[in-house]
């Protein structure tokens, strides 16, 4: 049933009736399911808008009917459909979690690492002249040099092989420490 308001009208008829037949009610369960399917589409649009508006978690808590940023974060993510397989809500939940875990992980090994990092960036630059790599050089987060470091690594050929392993090393180091911030395999 296409029309929100038929459906709901008739679950509501069904509740009303004093027995109803059995079949009405499995047609009506039929139904309801599929307005949930369509409300929590819906909800998670409205949400992905609001937030696209700048709304904060703070402000979308009460509007969901929870407690708190972090609840109304969880929910959204439970509804988002997945962009990387998980096939249930809390396999989104967990993946995203994951996904930040490593973030912040790799961003603090960067950090650490930021004097090797720029002078690897340094020596890509003047092998290269890759402007990407030269404009993340002058970023204050030693981070932002990952992903331009390991687009670069294909234009060090030739004479740059050295350098090449280097870069490839540096991104499996990164890659490894995203890893083992989330305990999946190959972190040692």
């Amino acid at each position: 049933m296409d029309d929100p308001t038929r459906a709901l009208a008739l679950v509501r008829e069904v509740l009303a009736e004093e027995a109803p037949p059995a079949e009405d009610v499995v047609a009506a369960l039929a139904v309801l399911r599929h307005l949930r399917d369509e409300l929590a589409g819906w909800e998670h649009e409205l949400i992905t808008s609001a937030r696209a508006g700048g709304a904060s978690w703070v402000q979308l808590a009460p509007a969901l009917g929870v407690a708190s940023r972090q609840a109304a974060e969880r929910r959204y993510l439970r509804l988002r459909p997945s962009s990387s397989g998980e096939t249930t809500a809390e396999g989104r939940v967990r993946a995203e979690r994951d996904r930040r875990a490593g973030d912040r992980a790799v961003t603090a090994w960067a950090r650490k690492n930021s004097a090797v990092l720029r002078a690897l960036a340094g020596e890509v630059t003047a092998a290269t002249g890759t402007g990407a790599v030269s404009a993340a050089l002058g970023d204050d987060d030693a981070a932002a040099l990952l992903s331009p470091l390991a687009d670069a690594r294909a234009a060090l050929t030739g004479g740059h092989a050295g350098l090449a392993a280097r870069v490839e090393t540096v991104t499996a180091d990164a890659e490894r420490v995203r890893r083992s911030a989330y305990g999946l395999p190959g972190t040692t």
